[in-house]
């Protein structure tokens, strides 16, 4: 058995990262690698992803529920029009991570976003217009795991040219692959379709 695979509880192999924790299985399971096209899920996920940059994913993962009352359920237009009082209130909320920069990062992106849609654009043509088939997922020819990809610096500098923040090739790379743009469930994985 490749030592990417890990047994899960219920005996079915799935791809390591996700062990045997009970919130990361349901996540491998049901989310990552899904294709999302859901524009608001798309604005969560970047936010989140960028959340995660020196940090442990299970880390944001844990904090999703509370990320996401924090940020009046990541609704752009509010985000958008957050002030001194609200950047306050987030670095004072122990149940998100209170960086500082992550957090202007995410009124920042709401602004991004918005002036996308202000331009007749949205997140999912952007995020889906660099979408890989990889002929042998996550892995490089040398058979090391990929941190990124022509398809992930492309839509990094495309998104910051945009004003996004916390949007650097290996984060976009990792959003790619939670968003199901890039299939990088592993070989072996249950989720690789046959």
């Amino acid at each position: 058995m490749p030592e990417r695979i890990v047994v899960g509880p219920d005996a079915r192999l799935r791809c390591w990262w996700c062990g045997v924790d009970p919130v990361y299985v349901d996540y491998h399971d049901v989310e990552w690698g899904t294709p999302l096209r859901d524009e608001g899920r798309l604005f969560e996920l970047l936010c989140l992803e960028g959340a995660q940059a020196g940090l442990a994913w299970i880390t944001i993962l844990r904090k999703r529920p509370n990320y996401r009352v924090a940020f009046d359920g990541f609704d752009p237009v509010k985000m958008a029009a957050y002030g001194d009082a609200d950047r306050a209130r987030l670095m004072a909320d122990t149940g998100i991570v209170r960086n500082r920069l992550k957090v202007s990062a995410f009124i920042t992106n709401a602004q991004a976003l918005l002036d996308m849609h202000a331009q007749g654009h949205t997140l999912e043509e952007l995020v889906w217009s660099h979408r890989a088939v990889i002929a042998s997922p996550r892995l490089r020819a040398d058979g090391e795991l990929r941190t990124t990809s022509p398809q992930a610096i492309a839509l990094a500098k495309a998104l910051a040219k945009r004003g996004f923040r916390f949007v650097g090739p290996t984060i976009v790379y990792a959003y790619l692959q939670s968003s199901g743009v890039i299939d990088d469930h592993v070989e072996g994985c249950w989720r690789v379709p046959d």
